[in-house]
């Protein structure tokens, strides 16, 4: 990486947590400064304004939660139910990290951009289509091997399960209590074993 390149990651390394857990519209130009230590005009001249700074930000925060999810999900697996049991595993076992952070960075991109920020907008409904799309291949796989329900829609139901996970976050971040995303995960997991699953 050449030195603008560095300065530029440093940058968004600095603030990602600052935006995540301030806001994005919240955030100004001197509480970037103030975190990474370097002058308005370091700043502007590695990025043209505040939103490519906050774009860039939420794309490392959210970069960040899909390679732990992978992570958690890139191991062997008896079966696909294993699979997404490891998924709601991640939550169960990460929530005090994601929590000191500021919460989910896709709930809270999606929450504030709305039609205020729609380049913003644009990346939260790209990651979240991504999301979908890495719970329905899932369910799929369990359905080619005769282990869910081969007459389920499998993409109605990764939908559903990642309102329920958002909204436990929602919950548990505002009550200050992880028992509601406990509440949600639980549910989801009673979904797999009597609506998904096969059972001879």
């Amino acid at each position: 990486m050449s030195k603008a390149e560095k300065t530029k990651q440093f940058i968004i390394e600095k603030t990602s947590t600052l935006f995540n857990i301030k806001g994005y519209a919240s955030t100004s130009l001197s509480d970037i400064s103030t975190a990474t230590g370097l002058t308005k005009g370091s700043i502007y001249g590695n990025f043209k304004n505040k939103d490519e700074v906050a774009l860039e930000a939420y794309h490392y925060n959210a970069s960040n939660l899909k390679k732990n999810v992978a992570e958690s999900l890139d191991k062997e697996f008896l079966n696909m139910t294993e699979k997404l049991n490891a998924f709601l595993s991640f939550y169960r076992n990460n929530w005090t990290t994601v929590s000191q952070n500021g919460g989910c960075p896709l709930l809270n991109a999606a929450t504030e951009c709305d039609d205020t920020f729609p380049e913003l907008k644009k990346q939260v409904q790209i990651s979240f289509s991504d999301w979908i799309r890495t719970i329905s291949e899932i369910i799929r796989k369990g359905q080619n091997t005769h282990e869910f329900d081969p007459e389920i829609v499998s993409e109605e139901y990764a939908v559903q399960f990642i309102m329920m996970i958002e909204g436990g976050i929602l919950l548990a971040k505002t009550m200050n209590d992880e028992k509601y995303l406990h509440l949600a995960l639980d549910r989801i997991s009673q979904i797999i074993e009597q609506e998904l699953k096969i059972h001879s």
